[in-house]
């Protein structure tokens, strides 16, 4: 890090990135095989600039963090971020002349003509709108050892690929844009059968308005005791945050229920809430109970009620229904029109209610799987046969 002829003060993280390095070397008159090969690694070939820009981008800085809560930076601060922009720049104007230096290859919120001081600015305002470091790129992340970590990998799939299940849908959607919008909203329960597409339509929802600043915190049940601590991490953070627990279940004297309760208290939130809490579950009232329990309580009714008061702290509770022939068959007929499966219809069915009942039963999931087999089969060339 000593080594760096680029000399810079807010933006010193960079020094950890190798194509970084590279770059300082360079500029500094040394060897370049070195910064071609980081650039191949990434397939950047010509897109130096466009490389340094992503990097100042997404730094984790004292500026970034400062703009993203709201805040303006101090004087000092600000001065000494445009500095380093300056430094970043001037030294790139050395490899103008570079093959691998590509003069359009800025990004926004950067200008053409990279003048740190409007960058700074621009990027004040970006920040403000956008969070900083990692939550720019990444839509979901999961929490691990006090920490948020991204997901690269999650998935792609679209409100227009879960088919029927409209009003469920659109109750969740409805909330969601409140939530995005500084409404009122309520936390979320989301329970049914499994294959009901619950998880799905989170997901969907999240890719859905991504864009809107909409990101997701994947929790395990085992890390319910830590809400309060990812409320702090968040707290002073612009985006919306979905705290995600996927098939919750749990036990009568799970000392959890208490933290999710306090949780899920004051389940309508005003505009100052950046967090909403979304579980899924199999089971309508999450807290299991054995009529032993029941039989053994002293106030078997206060014993109910308790259990059952969890699940009345999410403010909306959505179910999703049990897939009937009707709607699974519908289901299985648009997802078949997408795929532009040329089987006729009638023999589609057919062979759909054979797997239904092969598998185990009817489901979106379930006609989703016979549509990827009956698809692959007829891109083989083969007859739809199991």
């Amino acid at each position: 890090m000593n080594n760096c002829s680029i000399k810079l003060n807010v933006l010193r993280r960079l020094y950890e990135d190798k194509l970084f390095t590279e770059f300082d070397r360079a500029c500094s008159g040394g060897d370049r095989s070195g910064l071609y090969f980081e650039l191949y690694e990434r397939g950047a070939e010509n897109d130096l600039l466009k490389e340094l820009c992503k990097m100042i981008l997404l730094d984790d800085n004292a500026f970034s963090r400062t703009c993203a809560r709201g805040d303006t930076p101090s004087a000092y601060l600000s001065d000494a971020y445009a500095d380093d922009l300056n430094a970043i720049f001037g030294a790139a104007s050395v490899l103008e002349g570079d093959e691998h230096f590509n003069t359009g290859g800025a990004i926004p919120p950067f200008d053409g003509e990279l003048d740190g001081e409007r960058s700074a600015a621009n990027l004040t305002d970006y920040y403000a709108a956008h969070g900083c470091g990692q939550f720019i790129v990444y839509k979901a992340f999961a929490y691990e050892n006090g920490k948020l970590m991204p997901i690269a990998d999650t998935s792609a799939i679209t409100l227009d690929e879960l088919k029927n299940y409209e009003s469920e849908k659109k109750q969740i959607f409805d909330n969601i844009v409140n939530f995005i919008g500084g409404l009122p909203y309520a936390n979320m329960l989301l329970y049914g059968d499994r294959g009901t597409g619950k998880s799905s339509t989170v997901h969907a929802m999240l890719n859905r308005f991504f864009d809107d600043g909409l990101r997701i915190i994947e929790l395990s049940k085992e890390n319910i005791l830590c809400v309060p601590h990812i409320r702090r991490l968040v707290a002073d953070n612009p985006l919306k945050f979905m705290i995600f627990i996927d098939d919750l279940s749990l036990g009568e004297y799970d000392d959890k229920i208490s933290t999710l309760k306090a949780g899920l208290e004051g389940s309508v939130c005003g505009s100052s809430d950046n967090i909403m809490i979304v579980a899924t579950s199999n089971r309508r009232h999450i807290v299991k109970e054995s009529f032993s329990d029941r039989e053994n309580s002293v106030h078997p009714g206060d014993s109910m009620a308790e259990q059952l008061s969890l699940s009345d702290r999410f403010g909306l509770t959505v179910m999703f229904s049990p897939t009937d022939r009707q709607n699974y068959l519908s289901i299985t007929e648009q997802l078949a029109d997408d795929r532009g499966l040329t089987t006729d219809r009638e023999t589609l069915m057919a062979l759909a209610e054979r797997w239904a009942i092969l598998k185990g039963g009817r489901s979106p999931r379930r006609a989703k799987q016979f549509i990827d087999f009956a698809y692959a089969c007829e891109q083989r060339g083969m007859q739809i046969n199991f």
